[in-house]
């Protein structure tokens, strides 16, 4: 038997309002609710419900055969929860059919396991209490931002008490040896790893609609194709990418949902294949070796590093000054704060200050609302300087309070 693994992140920001100097010290908000609210529109309508009632449809026709799972950001479900409710009640569906898995990820779908580890834990937590509460499951899979590992990261994912985690199949780290079999975490070996095919993954999420590529057009069948000839011994295919590569990034016009429903089908031509969620493959299939990854392994470009996020000094310069204020937000229970603090974490705020130029540089522009880099760091750390404000106002008023002796009903605001 051979398995096929089909993983989907679902992510959106809270994008930032241009937010100048001269505000400062204000108090305004923060979020552009009218850029999100359209953007959000907008995907729902192209690719989350249309695809949702898609794979839907294809669990209904193979009888329960047809598996997925899905890791969808808190910043995403908050949005779901406030633009458009039907997004929500399409994964209730889904989640209803017993076939697909909800992942584990930080709330924020933030860098924090980079920055805080008890930031990090607060969001898992938090991330696994909405995915419980929403759709009935308590995740027992993770997977961390941007798929990032280490075997730092590892060791706190597994201390979370998750049995199962996904990162990125990165050449520099496998070498000679396939992602396509399950490894075990080098320091914590009861954690197991799969690792992502980024070759087919990126074959559908990135090259699919590439007149210039020599397999276009991809049709399912051809592709179902190259899954039936891999080497009889390689077990499983992780095949990992953005949900919003259906609709979104590659239009309807392109063919990318007529492959999706032709896919299955495709595969299940031939006996002796099965999709399988990441907890199902964890429990049919042992890991064969163990997979020991000290430095920073991740999804993005053609490096699969952190360079996406923290590869130049605007970009860490953010980052360094963010999570200064961790110790601070330790002792503020003023909601607002919290709230905002956990959406500036967001990683994708650190991506629109990335500088790489040629082919990584084109997808970070195009995901960027930015006119450069520079203007994203500016309008960013604007941002930031005024959260810590408030802060501090708010930390001084909290402790004025405390000092004058208010009630306990009274600090519990504070």
């Amino acid at each position: 038997m051979k398995y096929i693994c089909l993983y989907f992140q679902v992510h959106q920001p809270f994008r930032l309002r241009p937010f100048s100097f001269a505000e400062i010290g204000g108090g305004g908000s923060y979020f552009n609710e009218e850029m999100n609210d359209t953007i959000l529109q907008q995907i729902a309508q192209q690719c989350y419900l249309p695809a949702n009632k898609l794979l839907l449809d294809l669990i209904e026709r193979y009888g329960g055969r047809f598996h997925v799972s899905f890791s969808i950001s808190g910043t995403a479900l908050d949005q779901f929860e406030r633009y458009a409710p039907e997004v929500i009640d399409s994964f209730r569906k889904l989640a209803d059919t017993g076939c697909v898995e909800f992942l584990g990820e930080t709330y924020g779908h933030s860098l924090a396991a980079l920055g805080s580890e008890i930031e990090f834990m607060a969001q898992i937590k938090a991330h696994a209490d909405k995915i419980a509460q929403l759709f009935g499951q308590r995740p027992v899979t993770f997977r961390n931002t941007e798929l990032i590992y280490t075997d730092a990261i590892g060791d706190m994912v597994h201390r979370m008490g998750f049995t199962t985690m996904l990162t990125e199949g990165a050449a520099h780290v496998l070498h000679w040896k396939s992602p396509n079999y399950i490894y075990r975490a080098a320091s914590s070996p009861e954690l197991k790893l799969l690792l992502k095919n980024y070759r087919l993954s990126d074959d559908i999420a990135f090259r699919f609609a590439d007149r210039n590529w020599e397999h276009w057009p991809l049709a399912a069948g051809k592709f179902a194709g190259w899954l039936h000839a891999m080497p009889s011994q390689e077990t499983i295919v992780n095949l990992f990418m953005d949900y919003e590569t259906f609709g979104e990034h590659l239009t309807k016009e392109t063919g990318i949902f007529q492959f999706l429903e032709a896919f299955p089908g495709e595969v299940f031509s031939k006996p002796g294949y099965r999709f399988v969620t990441p907890h199902e493959a964890t429990t049919f299939l042992p890991p064969i070796a163990a997979l020991s990854m000290p430095q920073p392994v991740s999804w993005a470009d053609e490096a699969r590093d952190l360079s996406a996020w923290l590869g130049n000094d605007l970009q860490q310069d953010a980052f360094s000054v963010l999570y200064s204020l961790e110790q601070k937000m330790q002792s503020c229970r003023n909601e607002q704060l919290r709230r905002s603090w956990l959406y500036l974490q967001t990683s994708d705020h650190f991506y629109y200050m990335c500088t790489k130029s040629l082919s990584d540089g084109a997808v970070h522009s195009y995901f960027s609302p930015y006119d450069t880099p520079f203007d994203a760091f500016m309008n960013y750390m604007n941002v930031l300087t005024d959260f810590s404000l408030q802060l501090d106002k708010y930390l001084v008023k909290k402790k004025k309070l405390m000092d004058e002796g208010y009630s306990s009903k009274t600090r519990l605001c504070f």
